[in-house]
């Protein structure tokens, strides 16, 4: 075997994502940055319908992302962005967005959030800790249709890249899950309890391909003491 062989055989395997169990564990954004963030890895490529749920603490006022998966074509393709208002999300489909409000989001508090979007309806909606926002539409007719790519961390406004550090999150991230249809209320409120709910088929933090980029720490998970 030649030494070029072996080169390009040792670059093959660094870049190559091996399956991580992160249960007990965080990812931490310790800083504003247009660089930093987590790409998450998965072999689905044709979604009809999405439910992603996710655990964050930030103390951020500002606008920023919290998931963003992005298509050549739609650089926004499913992405939730809390607003400065704090109590606000956007949530984007394929380009599209409507706005949520009166949302219960506290700093400096280990929350839960949830996306669900159906291509059949349309209907697009959001949970915080378990509890719903209205029901409304987006984009529907249409599935989500890679080549897909997810960051956490950071808003893509081209597919992969051009980041803007005042979009970044700061902070920490737990248990982000995704399924490749809607979860019912009842399994939403089992997450959002941490009670015996279905892992996601999509992407799955107890079996979680990644590559992390920039300053990203892997910390364990802070819990409070009884």
């Amino acid at each position: 075997m030649t030494t070029m062989m072996l080169l390009l055989m040792l670059l093959v395997t660094s870049c190559t994502a091996i399956p991580q169990n992160l249960s007990e564990k965080m990812f931490t954004f310790p800083q504003e940055t247009d660089t930093a963030h987590v790409r998450l890895t998965t072999s689905r490529q044709n979604l009809q319908a999405v439910t992603v749920c996710l655990r964050f603490f930030t103390d951020l006022k500002r606008n920023h992302a919290l998931f963003s998966l992005s298509l050549p074509s739609f650089h926004n393709a499913f992405l939730f962005y809390n607003l400065a208002s704090l109590d606000s999300f956007q949530m984007w489909v394929r380009n599209i967005f409507t706005s949520f409000e009166g949302l219960d989001l506290k700093l400096n508090k280990w929350q839960s959030v949830c996306a669900t979007w159906d291509s059949t309806s349309g209907l697009a909606q959001l949970w915080v800790d378990g509890n719903p926002s209205s029901r409304k539409f987006t984009s529907s007719g249409s599935s989500i249709n890679g080549p897909i790519i997810i960051a956490l961390g950071q808003d893509q406004d081209s597919h992969g890249g051009r980041f803007d550090a005042k979009q970044s999150f700061i902070g920490m991230m737990s248990d982000l899950h995704m399924w490749d249809y809607t979860l019912s209320p009842c399994e939403i409120r089992k997450y959002a309890k941490d009670f015996c709910y279905a892992e996601g088929n999509v992407l799955n933090w107890n079996s979680l391909e990644f590559q992390i980029i920039g300053r990203v720490l892997i910390e364990n998970k802070q819990n409070t003491c009884q």
